[in-house]
């Protein structure tokens, strides 16, 4: 069980240039992730869904052939096998992703 408050959550190094906090349940990985500027996923697929939001700052986003600038308080639905990256612009990005657990 866990409950977090964004605004003063502590992160920890996730890879070079990433900073996450990560909650796992049985089904479910809850994690906060903070993204340095002008780092990018070029693109990958899973076997489950991911939704998320943006807290801060902006980052853009593709699901399949869709592409989006998403900025604070938008979301985003990946559906499971849909090929999908993201790439941060000028600005660290800030945002809350939850996907169900890899087995």
């Amino acid at each position: 069980m866990a409950f977090w408050n964004l605004e003063t959550l502590d992160l920890e190094k996730f890879r070079p240039g990433i900073m996450s906090k990560a909650e796992m349940g049985d089904n479910l990985i809850m994690v906060c992730m903070q993204i340095d500027a002008q780092m990018e996923d070029t693109g990958h697929t899973h076997p489950f869904d991911q939704c998320g939001i943006v807290l801060e700052g902006q980052i853009e986003m593709f699901i399949g052939q869709v592409h989006r600038l998403l900025k604070a308080t938008e979301c985003y639905f990946i559906p499971s096998g849909e090929h999908h990256g993201w790439k941060t612009l000028d600005n660290q990005v800030k945002i809350f992703d939850i996907s169900v657990k890899q087995p």
